[in-house]
């Protein structure tokens, strides 16, 4: 059974804070919508779509506290807390997609003279309580396909080894998981020989959240520093890199945690196929190219202490961005729940189905 890092039931929200995993699992309330931006922002919930899940079914709560208001002022509302909770966390584009897509059916909602204010609500709130189902389904979709993808390139007995950076599983989504479901849809299907997760320097989600998850799903799983990359490669045979994002442009530039471009530059350097798994959500097609991504950088201290503990010299300036972008030309493909595509084809032949 997956782990469940989101539980949301008539109107009562709770996250599994990852702040504390994975020496303690503790669940939090979110009672609305400044919680759900605190909860993005100091990342107790993080990966893109469990951003945009987090921060939606956050409103969702608020909204069925709140007394009833007239139209006009319900979807004022509605649209300033959408823009507020995309404030959290600019980079991942999960999040300025759903309030982009909810802001416009609050809209119609809004000029349909048969619709009134508690009604406009419920559609609201019923359109932010199916994300959650769609993501699920999403995920599962993505397994399957980067799973195809992956054995269809090997030449031996079928089993691979497969590399992992950061966190994309149960703990970034609804459920299941991108990167991760791929990963997950492999082991389902007795393919998986053995799997490597980097530790994810500075925040390790890696070291904290995916080693936590494969270790929960017994898939036979090593932790390696994120430097021993290049190493790893060199020494051992890996079947595929796979990957999740944060925001993928329409060139296929892809935006996902620090250190994944380094990964993609060592894996093309040694032959290794690099994929990236996303839901159609994390795609921008309204940015060219990786070049117009916005890239989130963090506090210092996320570098110089651990658990509170100074491990730096005192002094030292840091430079902590969160992302980093992967160049087209270093991605294999991009896996979504529409099937897997070459970064080139990303317009031509996802666009519409994005739109």
């Amino acid at each position: 059974m997956t782990l469940e890092a989101i539980k949301y039931h008539q109107g009562e929200l709770k996250i599994l804070d990852q702040l504390l995993l994975p020496m303690e699992s503790k669940y939090i309330d979110i009672k609305g919508v400044e919680d759900g931006w605190k909860a993005i922002h100091s990342m107790q919930v993080r990966g893109a779509p469990a951003i945009a899940i987090v921060g939606c079914l956050s409103l969702a709560v608020e909204l069925q506290k709140e007394l009833p208001v007239e139209k006009k002022r319900l979807r004022r509302e509605i649209e300033g807390k959408l823009n507020y909770l995309v404030s959290a966390r600019p980079t991942a584009v999960n999040m300025k997609t759903a309030a982009d897509q909810l802001i416009n059916l609050v809209n119609e909602l809004d000029k349909n003279d048969s619709v009134d204010s508690d009604q406009m609500k419920a559609k609201f709130i019923e359109a932010i309580e199916e994300m959650p189902k769609k993501d699920l389904a999403d995920n599962r979709a993505i397994g399957e396909a980067g799973a195809d993808a992956i054995l269809a390139q090997q030449t031996n007995d079928g089993l691979v080894r497969v590399l992992t950076h950061c966190n994309t599983g149960s703990l970034a989504t609804s459920a299941f998981g991108t990167a991760l479901g791929v990963i997950r849809s492999l082991h389902a299907r007795d393919k998986i020989e053995h799997v490597y997760c980097t530790e994810t320097r500075p925040y390790n989600q890696g070291a904290r959240l995916t080693a936590y998850e494969l270790v929960h799903e017994k898939i036979p799983s090593t932790l390696i520093c994120d430097s021993a990359v290049a190493a790893l490669m060199r020494t051992r045979r890996i079947s595929a890199v796979v990957v999740g994002a944060d925001r993928v442009a329409a060139n296929g530039d892809t935006a996902n945690k620090i250190g994944t471009y380094q990964i993609a530059v060592v894996a093309n350097r040694h032959g290794v196929p690099f994929y990236v798994a996303a839901p159609l959500t994390t795609i921008d097609f309204s940015i060219a190219s990786g070049k117009q991504i916005v890239i989130e950088e963090r506090p210092e201290k996320e570098m110089t202490h651990v658990n509170g503990m100074r491990i730096a010299a005192p002094g030292v300036t840091c430079w902590n961005p969160a992302f980093d972008v992967t160049p087209a030309e270093l991605i294999t493909g991009i896996v979504t729940e529409k099937g897997v595509f070459s970064p080139s084809d990303l317009i031509d032949k996802l666009q519409n189905s994005a739109g």
